[in-house]
């Protein structure tokens, strides 16, 4: 009797000893990233944390496309849509709410295995993903909560959808 390929395999992420590497390569890439583009004030438009949530959300679809199953695809981009459905609720009203798309990404990650069973999916994408979305969560939610407490500059991820200046030729 031959053992049967598990289709799902992030069904069994959790770290063991070395296998804890996606955990910490997520929290790494999330601090590199969000801290770059804030050090380099690439995040002074509301426009960045958002355009990374929608970036996020379609990784899955991806990883669906890989595993070829038209349902799981359509599965995955319902999922998807949800998140950026939020990312633009963030966007266009409070960023609060892609600190909780980000963050409930996160969480998806922990159970996504037991809501689609897509076998595209890299075996150390589910604890990588949940901890780089995690903390970038963590991250945004210390930008505004220091803008909000006047700790950064104003120019710095504004709290509301501010009307911008615009150039002298430029028509809106």
């Amino acid at each position: 009797m031959t053992p049967q390929k598990d289709k799902c395999p992030q069904a069994h992420w959790l770290p063991t000893g070395e296998q804890a590497m996606e955990f910490f390569v997520g929290i790494a890439l999330a601090l590199a990233v969000c801290g770059g583009a804030h050090l380099l004030a690439m995040d002074r438009d509301r426009v960045f944390y958002p355009a990374m949530m929608i970036v996020i959300a379609t990784y899955y679809v991806l990883f669906a496309v890989i595993d070829g199953d038209k349902q799981v695809l359509l599965s995955e981009l319902a999922i998807s849509a949800v998140f950026t459905v939020v990312a633009l609720l963030g966007f266009k009203r409070n960023l609060w709410l892609l600190v909780a798309a980000l963050a409930g990404h996160g969480v998806m990650d922990f159970f996504h295995h037991k809501l689609v069973h897509n076998s595209g999916v890299p075996q150390g994408w589910p604890g990588f993903c949940l901890t780089f979305d995690v903390t970038a969560a963590i991250f945004v939610a210390c930008i505004l909560t220091s803008r909000a407490e006047g700790l950064l500059a104003a120019e710095s991820v504004p709290l509301t959808n501010q009307a911008r200046p615009t150039s002298p030729g430029h028509r809106p």
